[in-house]
């Protein structure tokens, strides 16, 4: 996959950074070095196009998920990871993947359907990227996830229907809601860079 790596030394972990529909390896990497100066960088670009637009999985239509490309995409994102902790020499145990919108929501369906891929996940924006039962747990597991109150593409039900679902795999999970829409505010990454200093 295409990706981007910023080995940081004596680094404390490692951010995984997953773009949005029409962004890039080098989307998020202004918010993930906000979270922390002390951890390396890794951004991957989606697979897919849409409309010329990059994606970590296909859609048939708005908030409607091709689930079997997500469960293949999802595998292959895994499978990328293993092999980028190989080769940059960084521990899953201590890496956490930062996800905003489509790169949330494969973030979350990797928490929720691989086993121990990362200590935890930051999600910024996220709906429930698949309801199937697995046999994941996620206790010792940290997860963030930040919302918009008034997000037109992700309902409030939708974000905590998601909360539910991770609370119940085990996850130590904090949801913080935001008086905004789907785009990232400054106040909701201040809030994940100090629940990441206090985990």
């Amino acid at each position: 996959m295409e990706h981007i790596f910023y080995p940081t030394e004596n680094a404390e972990g490692t951010l995984i950074a997953l773009h949005g529909t029409g962004g890039n390896e080098h989307s998020l990497l202004p918010i993930v070095k906000e979270l922390s100066s002390k951890m390396n960088y890794l951004g991957i670009r989606g697979n897919i196009e849409e409309n010329g637009m990059p994606r970590f999985f296909r859609r048939i239509a708005e908030g409607v998920f091709d689930m079997e490309d997500l469960r293949f995409r999802t595998e292959e994102l895994a499978e990328f990871i293993k092999s980028a902790a190989n080769k940059y020499d960084f521990s899953l145990d201590t890496t956490y993947v930062v996800g905003y919108s489509n790169g949330a929501n494969i973030a979350a369906n990797l928490m929720l359907s691989v086993q121990d891929i990362a200590k935890g996940a930051i999600l910024l924006h996220p709906m429930v990227p698949s309801r199937e039962r697995t046999n994941v747990s996620l206790h010792g597991k940290q997860i963030f996830i930040s919302a918009g109150t008034n997000d037109p593409l992700v309902s409030n039900q939708e974000v905590e229907e998601l909360y539910g679902m991770l609370v119940e795999k085990g996850a130590l999970t904090t949801l913080q809601w935001e008086v905004n829409g789907h785009s990232i505010s400054l106040s909701e990454i201040e809030a994940a860079r100090d629940w990441l200093l206090t985990i």
